[in-house]
C-alpha cells in the first residue's frame, strides 16, 4: 500500500504525518531522516492495528498544487 505523506518545515527541523493514518507522525532534524522514521512508523501503525483487531484504513488521501497569484 502506499499513502500520502505531508512533510512540514518546523522550527527545528521537519516533521510529516500520514492524514488517512491519524496519529501516524514523525520529527528529525532533516527531511531525509524524517522519510526513513516515518516510513517505519507507517508499518508499526498498521501492525499495531492489525494485532488489535482494528480495520487498516486504504490509501485514500491526494495531494494536489494549487497556484495563487
Amino acid at each position: 500500500m502506499k499513502y500520502v505523506v505531508v512533510y512540514e518545515r518546523t522550527p527545528s527541523g521537519w516533521s510529516a504525518f500520514v492524514p488517512d493514518l491519524p496519529g501516524c507522525v514523525a520529527a528529525g532534524e532533516t527531511r531525509d531522516e524524517v522519510a526513513g522514521l516515518i516510513r517505519d512508523a507507517i508499518a508499526l501503525h498498521i501492525e499495531s492495528l492489525r494485532e488489535s483487531g482494528d480495520p487498516v484504513p486504504a490509501p485514500g488521501a491526494w495531494t494536489g498544487l494549487v497556484e495563487v497569484a
